[in-house]
């Protein structure tokens, strides 16, 4: 997840977190307790309620944590001297590792919002270190394109058993997640499409604004 851990990580709030993270991925949000989260992180019941309150509450502290998490591994990758140019995709997959499980579920269920936008702003700045590279400029938006450039990258997560079993390795050991980067710089150093083939395909879709009079 991270490479240092919290200083709180010893404590009984982060033990709980861990659990509610635990417990949260296993049964979703609603089938979750109080006292099943209490129990895996072994503390009563009221020692929870008392560092976070009710069950929504715990929730956001999840959240909190995994955006941090990724905001740091983000920030380490491009403090990193001669960091590659692979984007903000890898990091989601680096960042949510022994946490897939929450994840997947949580971003089934609607929820992860932090998550999902944090993600978003992170591409979003990718994003503009690359487009000043393109000798192209782009045809939609900068936040459009980090919009579903986060869906893409948090499809792994939601979608790691089946990548797992695909790709004949557990995405959230060591091998795994090597293998996912080399298939991630496979697959964008080398498009589907070159840009001529991407221009003939864009010129039959219909203008942004015809559509938008045609929806109106």
């Amino acid at each position: 997840m991270c490479s240092q851990r919290d200083p709180d990580d010893l404590t009984a709030r982060a033990r709980i977190r861990e659990a509610a993270l635990q417990q949260f991925g296993e049964h979703g949000f609603e089938r979750a307790t109080i006292r099943g989260i209490a129990e895996a992180a072994g503390v009563s019941s009221g020692l929870v309620r008392h560092h976070f309150g009710a069950k929504e509450a715990l929730r956001d502290a999840c959240d909190e944590y995994l955006v941090k998490a990724l905001v740091q591994i983000n920030d380490q990758v491009r403090a990193a001297p001669n960091p590659p140019d692979v984007n903000y995709l890898a990091v989601a997959s680096a960042a949510f590792g022994p946490y897939q499980r929450y994840v997947a579920r949580a971003l089934t269920e609607g929820r992860a919002a932090p998550l999902f936008d944090k993600l978003v702003e992170l591409g979003a700045q990718w994003l503009a270190d690359l487009d000043a590279k393109r000798p192209d400029p782009p045809t939609v938006s900068r936040e459009a394109r980090a919009t579903v450039g986060a869906a893409m990258a948090l499809s792994v997560s939601v979608l790691h058993e089946h990548v797992s079993r695909g790709l004949g390795v557990d995405l959230s050991s060591p091998e795994g997640g090597d293998l996912l980067a080399r298939v991630m710089l496979d697959l964008y150093s080398h498009p589907y499409l070159t840009p001529e083939e991407a221009a003939e395909y864009l010129a039959h879709l219909p203008a942004p604004e015809s559509r938008k009079a045609h929806d109106d």
